[in-house]
């Protein structure tokens, strides 16, 4: 902690513990204690901790070919982008890689200035990234205000309200931008009809209509981007997190009329698409399908919502697949986390009475009853139930 305060800044504030290792859903700290790890690096490291398939693809990679920038084509983006455009089931598709979610929704919001509009809605307690840019678009005045002004033109309305995003939505509206569900807000699920009514606003305005898959792509709720529930395709959809599975990699995918917006020159990024990121992201892809991981999610997400729902001091599970918001009786949150993480379970609070969990999407059911055991035995200790 007293070399983290003499040599980084304190936007973090100062970490607790020291990771050195990790294997799989477990991660070792500096004392050597082990943890199981239901964060995954806020929903990143998709497939855990040095996945052989990732770290077999990423060696060979940087012991090939490193780095050429984006004046050059490689392999990877190529097939990268292709298999990326093939899950987005529509041939149209086109893809631009960056490092992070805040990049992707960066270059979605300046693809959407290239409309000839400037307006856009946004909702209110998302997330969609720290950049001046994607700060804009996210909708929590806590991390806003300090930065203010901010871009112009944004306006943030409450989620799922689809009566005060048709209001908000008209001709002038460059994008509407949304998560399929809310994340970093304490995992908020829109009613069932509330993307499909946004794709007929956006239609009936020609306003582009983004979908932020950060959090909940590559898999995390059951399928590959996790608007696919609604029936509805939109016009940009930007990942990150999952996709390099723990390597820095974005991407932003504009699909029919939208993905001929951008011109040469027009954006880029000097590591988007990099070899050794897109080799991950490669590995990543291919291993939840060969190990059939979908369906492990969903089987997993089934048995937590029922366990969790079932322990004195909760009063709401909520989410899909393995993007779990925990509700709890009483504000004990950020005490919760304290706990689990003495008992050897790493866990996150949004909120003071909300829990998140984005554990790997290949944990076992061993490791999910384990969980289980140890948040029930922490609350109970926390929460006097």
């Amino acid at each position: 902690m007293k070399r983290w305060s003499n040599a980084l800044q304190d936007n973090y504030g100062t970490p607790t513990i020291e990771l050195v290792s990790g294997k799989g859903s477990y991660v070792k700290d500096l004392d050597g204690t082990l943890y199981l790890d239901f964060l995954a690096g806020i929903a990143t490291n998709v497939l855990g901790h040095a996945h052989p398939a990732i770290v077999k693809a990423v060696t060979k990679q940087v012991s090939v070919l490193g780095h050429v920038s984006n004046f050059y084509a490689h392999p990877n983006v190529l097939e990268l982008a292709e298999k990326l455009q093939k899950m987005t089931g529509d041939k149209s598709a086109r893809v631009f890689f960056c490092n992070s979610g805040a990049e992707a929704n960066e270059a979605a919001l300046k693809l959407s200035r290239r409309t000839g509009r400037s307006r856009i809605v946004a909702t209110r307690e998302a997330f969609h990234g720290r950049t001046m840019g994607s700060l804009s678009l996210t909708g929590q005045p806590s991390k806003r205000d300090p930065f203010k002004p901010l871009l112009g033109g944004v306006v943030h309305v409450p989620f799922g309200d689809s009566r005060a995003m048709k209001k908000k939505i008209n001709k002038r509206t460059a994008m509407v931008i949304v998560e399929p569900i809310m994340g970093e807000a304490g995992v908020i699920v829109p009613p069932a009809d509330y993307l499909q009514n946004l794709r007929q606003y956006c239609d009936e305005s020609g306003a582009l209509l983004v979908f932020d898959c950060v959090q909940t792509g590559i898999g995390r709720t059951g399928d590959w981007f996790g608007y696919e529930y609604s029936g509805v395709k939109p016009d940009v959809i930007t990942l990150a997190k999952g996709l390099g599975g723990g390597l820095p990699l974005g991407a932003m995918i504009a699909i029919g009329p939208a993905s001929h917006l951008f011109q040469a020159g027009d954006h880029g990024s000097t590591f988007g698409g990099n070899p050794i990121a897109t080799a991950a992201a490669l590995a990543v892809l291919s291993s939840i399908e060969k190990e059939k991981i979908l369906p492990n999610v969903n089987e997993l997400s089934s048995f937590l919502f029922t366990e969790i729902s079932l322990i004195p001091g909760v009063i709401e599970v909520r989410g899909a697949g393995l993007l779990i918001g925990i509700e709890l009786e009483k504000p004990v949150a950020k005490d919760l986390v304290k706990k689990c993480q003495e008992l050897g379970l790493l866990i996150n609070a949004p909120g003071n009475t909300v829990i998140r969990i984005a554990p790997a999407l290949n944990i076992s059911m061993r490791d999910a009853k384990k969980f289980v055991s140890i948040f029930a035995a922490a609350l109970k200790e926390v929460g006097n139930v």
